[in-house]
């Protein structure tokens, strides 16, 4: 239907030979109209296409995708929220992009860092503060 490279930036794009579409008959509104098109749209990417992918990225978008990866490792993508076959087409388009830009943004690793002396003065303050709130709380003794 649309042969043409997805666009991700200026200088990346996901081949149109990477893509392969299927189309089904989809559920939810449409009456009877439904029970003889098929507007529902499954968009499966292979990911061995992308040169652009390396280790990690590939990792992260299998892991972004989740059950969404059949058994050659294509990550594939549904849409059939509306009722006309070309527009679930372009959201399912939309949807893979969004996945596999999401895939490219490697995590920031986490620094750790130590609490600063005061902040354990502070902590240890509040302590011996609060300890002698409750030690105070004890029964009244008579003289």
């Amino acid at each position: 239907m649309r042969d043409e490279d997805l666009p991700l930036s200026r200088s990346r794009s996901i081949p149109a030979s990477a893509l392969e579409f299927r189309t089904a008959r989809s559920s939810g509104p449409g009456g009877q109209h439904v029970n003889k098109t098929e507007t529902k749209v499954q968009l499966l990417l292979d990911c061995s296409a992308l040169v652009f992918l390396d280790p990690g990225s590939r990792a992260r978008l299998y892991r972004l995708a989740g059950r969404n990866v059949d058994a050659d490792g294509r990550v594939f993508v549904v849409c059939q929220d509306h009722r006309d076959l070309l527009r679930n087409l372009e959201q399912a388009r939309e949807k893979l992009v969004a996945l596999v830009e999401a895939s490219l943004i490697a995590p920031k690793k986490r620094v750790a860092t130590k609490p600063t002396r005061g902040s354990k003065q502070r902590r240890l303050d509040d302590k011996k503060q609060r300890s002698k709130t409750k030690a105070g709380r004890g029964r009244a003794f008579e003289d």
